[in-house]
């Protein structure tokens, strides 16, 4: 079981944003959960101490790292198409590999219809060094493109690699450039199931020949991040980008625990910041009236999560706790999880017609990004079907939605696919022709959201 990392561990604060407020008999109550960690593996925004003795504190290999990694590189026949692709996808993984911290474990995986361990070979992981990073990456340089594509096995053999090293933190960067062929659906979505909760994974589509939905749900399924490297020579960028935050992840399997009080039910809990994140099927039980929801790995960040929770109806003056909001870690001995951070989100009825039907700010913020990516993803679907009408509809609301929340990346990315005639009204024409790097990439980015405006 994971437990905080080596080094100090980070500090958890959770704050509640809400209106408390319902009308004599209202139900649903929604909070917007802001969950921080700071002072892990990071300042967490503090001046750094400089009169203290022992390592820099600004040297991010002077503590004791608590990870291990795995590379799954698409080694498929397709990465020879153009040849170059595949020599980018060679450096991309040793510009990655550079970028792992001193004493953290890793391995490099090449996928095809089989995955084959690349490096060490030993069915064990790596210690980093400088000696094992050389040796990695000259392990790379007899790598060729050949096979097909099994993704599901490329993730199962990540899973037991990870699973030999006695570390809090286990992450997977997965590299694709093509659709899953070769094994069936229901076998990438056992091989998910399987390493769900296990580690998590940043999924990458490199070029226009991968399926959205493939990569974002092997993202989503694994608690990452995906993307689409749509020139495969920005691929170096991006992998040391991607294995940075790897590097900086200090503590893993935190929960976001729900108690609700008789009565009361969960409607769903949502991530809504950075991306949209639905993880109310994700729950577990934790006790009485308790559920679990997970959220992977942290390093010094911040997320939001939208609550929605249905409370008994009541009179006008009662007051409730409609739900306590806890951060919790998995206790090395099973014992009970102690709360990192908690917070409380309340119900009050009252009669005050505009104390009641007030919106929070951040709650109607992150309702409209929720939103903004269903109404792109459903615009981008009928576009494919070819219902015209549809999806000018959706993606004029999505330009509404992008504008009105001051989403400029998103707009930009619509703007690609559709011209916009009115941004305030939502109205727009599809384009007659349109590259497909740009559509995938807004397929890709549709659950990006932004922050609410101080």
């Amino acid at each position: 079981m994971a437990t905080f990392s080596k080094s100090q561990a980070p500090r958890f604060s959770v704050e509640v944003y809400q209106n408390e407020y319902l009308p004599e008999g209202g139900r649903e109550v929604n909070a917007i959960v802001t969950v921080t960690s700071t002072g892990g593996g990071t300042t967490g925004g503090m001046p750094i101490p400089t009169h203290l003795p022992g390592p820099d504190p600004r040297d991010s290999r002077a503590s004791a790292p608590d990870a291990a990694v795995v590379i799954m590189l698409d080694c498929s026949g397709s990465m020879d198409y153009p040849p170059t692709k595949m020599r980018n996808a060679r450096d991309a993984t040793a510009a990655a590999i550079d970028t792992v911290r001193d004493g953290v474990a890793f391995a490099v995986v090449a996928g095809t219809h089989k995955a084959v361990e690349v490096f060490p070979g030993t069915g064990q992981l790596a210690t980093a060094d400088p000696e094992t990073r050389a040796l990695a990456k000259d392990a790379l340089r007899t790598l060729s493109a050949g096979g097909g594509t099994a993704i599901g096995t490329w993730l199962l053999l990540a899973d037991r690699l990870l699973a030999s090293a006695d570390v809090a933190i286990r992450h997977g960067i997965l590299l694709t450039d093509g659709r899953n062929e070769h094994e069936k659906p229901e076998d990438l979505r056992a091989a998910l199931d399987a390493c769900a909760g296990r580690f998590t994974c940043d999924a990458r589509g490199v070029g226009t020949d991968w399926e959205v939905k493939e990569v974002t749900g092997i993202a989503s399924a694994l608690l990452g991040t995906a993307d689409i490297v749509a020139d495969p020579s920005e691929l170096s960028a991006d992998f040391t980008r991607m294995m940075e935050t790897a590097m900086g992840k200090e503590v893993a399997d935190v929960s976001l625990r729900l108690w609700t009080p008789m009565g009361a039910e969960v409607a769903f809990v949502k991530q809504v910041a950075p991306t949209v994140e639905d993880l109310t099927a994700r729950r577990t039980e934790a006790g009485p009236r308790a559920g679990d929801y997970p959220t992977g790995s942290w390093g010094d960040e911040s997320r939001d999560y939208h609550v929605c929770v249905r409370v008994p109806a009541a009179e006008v003056g009662r007051e409730m706790l409609a739900a306590r909001v806890s951060l919790v870690l998995p206790r090395p001995d099973d014992g009970p999880a102690a709360p990192l951070a908690q917070g409380l989100v309340r119900a009050v009825w009252t009669d005050d017609m505009v104390a009641s039907t007030a919106m929070n700010q951040q709650v109607a913020h992150y309702t409209g990004q929720a939103e903004l990516a269903q109404v792109i993803q459903q615009g981008m679907d009928a576009r494919k079907s070819g219902d015209i009408e549809g999806a000018t509809a959706k993606l004029g609301r999505a330009v509404q939605l992008a504008g009105a929340s001051g989403n400029e990346d998103t707009a930009k990315l619509l703007a690609k696919v559709v011209d916009v005639v009115d941004a305030a009204t939502g109205t727009v024409r599809l384009k007659a022709k349109v590259a497909e790097a740009d559509e995938m990439t807004l397929e890709t980015r549709s659950t990006k959201t932004v922050r609410v405006k101080k």
